[in-house]
């Protein structure tokens, strides 16, 4: 089911995460009249410790259903929206997330011509923190970072990580939907696809060792498998980079083999799912509209663009254009400095031969050295950023400013 969300003459259909970036800019940008500059409120809503970045997923859901429903300027409607908006809605953020309803995403597809582009992709599964046995599980983050209290550790010898991964190979996995080919996200592969690959590719991935003592020896174990607190009571953990297409029965089989989880009892099982995108090169404007059809915006992960963080940046930057556009003003890209600016450019770029769903990376930041000191990154991409978008602020500001002026039509 999709909830359709209006704000004055903005409509923003939605589901994913994006839509709370683009629903409270839009909404508040709107109701002034003016450029966007609207108030980002900073979200806290039971995130994790210090080391580890995570969020408590019901909290989160509560917190941004509750904004919403509390702004005065935000009408929400909840139903399914079969098909394309009507032509009337001339300003529209489409940000429904690769799980876009079979109607919908058909006749977005045709629209766009780009029905072909897909992966698969997988949830890990969740426990139960007090079925994990704390004689063998270890709290501890690698290398001393953090407090020392966001992950749980498995440790494996190396008989206990051969017995598993044999078991894990040859496991019983779901079937693909017919037709399909098995794509998958490269930056986010099942662990079952990880074992495949070769002996040790576990062991440089998601089970590395690195970092981490097992006080019961005092050594480096072999392999470690780390669990993650899913939320702020600490009651459920998720077991990192585990996500699976196993068959319900096989996940509790394989994963009970690791050495603390022979009891765990599972709160949430992994499954796969088929993730939807458009051919962002061919049909998106770095703007976020749609080359053919402007008056629809795209936000989220149907751009292609992977990572909480980029649906966010998205679903926010559809909000500040759409406002824009209801004022009869252009919609803007970010500064090219930036890592938004440079995720869009990416995105739109014509150089594409095959677009794949992608996360950020420095090498989208053409401008950054190529050596550089890993202390040194991070500081000198935020001066640049800021300069950047300083800098646009206050080109806005001026009436007649070369942004207001320019257009962005054929980008």
């Amino acid at each position: 089911m999709h909830g359709i969300l209006r704000s004055w003459t903005i409509r923003v259909i939605l589901v994913s995460i994006a839509l709370f970036a683009a629903a409270a800019w839009a909404a508040d940008a709107t109701t002034r009249g003016r450029s966007a500059k609207g108030t980002w409120t900073e979200l806290k809503v039971g995130w994790g410790h210090r080391g580890a970045l995570a969020v408590d997923r019901e909290g989160f859901s509560a917190e941004v259903s509750g904004r919403l429903a509390a702004h005065p300027n935000i009408r929400m409607e909840r139903g399914e929206l079969e098909g394309l908006p009507p032509a009337e809605w001339t300003s529209v953020i489409i940000a429904t997330g690769p799980l876009t309803s079979g109607a919908l995403w058909e006749q977005l597809s045709e629209l766009a011509g780009s029905g072909d582009s897909y992966f698969y992709d997988a949830t890990a599964p969740i426990v139960s923190a007090d079925s994990v046995d704390l004689d063998i599980a270890f709290a501890q983050s690698r290398y001393g970072k953090g407090e020392g209290s966001d992950y749980l550790n498995c440790p494996l010898d190396e008989a206990q990580y051969a017995a598993f991964r044999s078991a894990l190979v040859n496991a019983e996995q779901y079937p693909l939907s017919a037709g399909d080919d098995y794509r998958l996200f490269e930056g986010c592969l099942p662990i079952e696809e990880l074992a495949r690959r070769g002996a040790d590719t576990m062991r440089f991935g998601p089970l590395k060792p690195r970092g981490l003592s097992d006080p019961r020896t005092g050594r480096e174990p072999y392999a470690a498998v780390q669990l993650r607190w899913e939320d702020a009571l600490k009651s459920a953990l998720s077991l990192v980079g585990f996500q699976t297409r196993l068959r319900l029965g096989e996940q509790q089989r394989v994963f009970r083999l690791i050495p603390g989880l022979d009891r765990a009892r599972f709160l949430r099982h992994g499954r796969m799912h088929r993730n939807s995108y458009l051919d962002a090169p061919r049909v998106l404007r770095p703007t976020l509209q749609l080359k053919d059809h402007p008056r629809l915006l795209i936000s989220g992960q149907l751009t292609g663009l992977e990572g909480y963080i980029a649906a966010v940046a998205t679903g926010l930057w559809a909000g500040v254009n759409a406002a824009r556009l209801v004022q009869g003003a252009e919609p803007h890209v970010p500064p090219e400095t930036s890592c938004l600016g440079a995720m869009l450019k990416f995105m739109a770029s014509p150089l594409h031969v095959d677009y794949k769903p992608t996360s950020f990376q420095f090498g989208m930041l053409t401008w950054l050295p190529e050596r550089i000191r890993r202390k040194e990154k991070a500081a000198l991409i935020q001066q640049r950023a800021s300069e950047a978008w300083q800098e646009m602020r206050e080109d806005l500001a001026r009436p007649g400013s070369k942004l207001e002026q320019s257009k962005q039509g054929g980008s």
